[in-house]
């Protein structure tokens, strides 16, 4: 990651793709869907044993048009309404603290496919900004306890690390990159889950390993559209969003005058320089 980090051309994964994959991935997310991809890291070639778990890794992008780095990063930050932007995959969240570029977060998730699982959970977040166009930050799980019985007068929370095991750890690395006239956001996702016995694997390890594929499509594809909206709310209210100085030519500035869209606007005299 430190080495991904240090090289401004492959910031993101789809840059570090032989060119014809990366031309095809770039078409779709231009066309406003969401990739995602199942990683692996080998050490030395090798399968990284993992003894009594399952390891999820896997990588998500979108692009967003229109928008800019700060805009995405505000509503990224904005931790006390993500409860309401990712619904229901986010039941819960709450800022517990933040001082600089470090936010501490709670979130309740839940998750329904095959079985229910709730989950009460604290993470540290941190943000890297890189340059006026980039930045990243990690969010590591620091506590994850499943929650039996949610919404009923019987609820509790199970014993840390003695639940079923679907989410035992989580960490997230999310790149941001403005570029191509708005910001491509990516999520590397890497999860540890306890592995069950054999006579049930075949039911649960499905459940458990679709989840990451589903999370990370419905993730994006709300961040996507929380910021479209509040793009068109700040269009729709009159609030400026010219990335350059508006320029009228002449054939505008008489359009404008037989419109009468601009009374108080003056045709400029020639070489006035308005």
């Amino acid at each position: 990651m430190a080495t991904e980090l240090a090289d401004p051309q492959g910031f993101l994964w789809v840059d570090r793709l032989p060119a014809a994959h990366r031309r095809a991935l770039l078409a779709q997310l231009l066309q406003g869907h969401v990739i995602t991809e199942r990683l692996e890291t080998r050490e030395e070639g090798k399968r990284i044993p993992v003894p009594d778990g399952l390891l999820h890794h896997w990588i998500a992008l979108v692009f967003v048009p229109g928008v800019n780095l700060p805009q995405v990063l505000e509503l990224q930050q904005n931790y006390d309404h993500h409860q309401e932007m990712y619904k229901p995959d986010v039941q819960r969240s709450r800022l517990v603290s933040h001082e600089g570029n470090d936010f501490t977060v709670d979130f309740r998730f839940y998750r329904k496919a095959i079985v229910t699982a709730v989950y009460n959970t604290e993470f540290a977040i941190r943000y890297f900004p890189l340059d006026a166009t980039r930045a990243w930050s990690r969010s590591y799980s620091t506590r994850i306890a499943e929650v039996e019985d949610p919404g009923k007068p019987t609820e509790r929370e199970k014993p840390v690390g003695r639940d079923r095991g679907f989410l035992w750890r989580l960490n997230t690395y999310t790149h941001y990159q403005e570029k191509d006239g708005g910001v491509y956001i990516q999520i590397e996702f890497i999860a540890l889950s306890r592995s069950v016995p054999a006579i049930f694997a075949w039911l649960v390890n499905p459940y458990i390993k679709s989840v990451p594929r589903e999370y990370l499509t419905h993730l994006l594809e709300a961040t996507s559209k929380a910021l479209k909206k509040k793009q068109g709310d700040a269009s729709g209210s009159g609030a400026a969003v010219w990335r350059e100085p508006l320029r009228l030519t002449a054939v505008s500035w008489r359009r404008c005058a037989e419109n009468r869209r601009f009374p108080g606007w003056a045709r400029p005299s020639p070489g006035s320089g308005r």
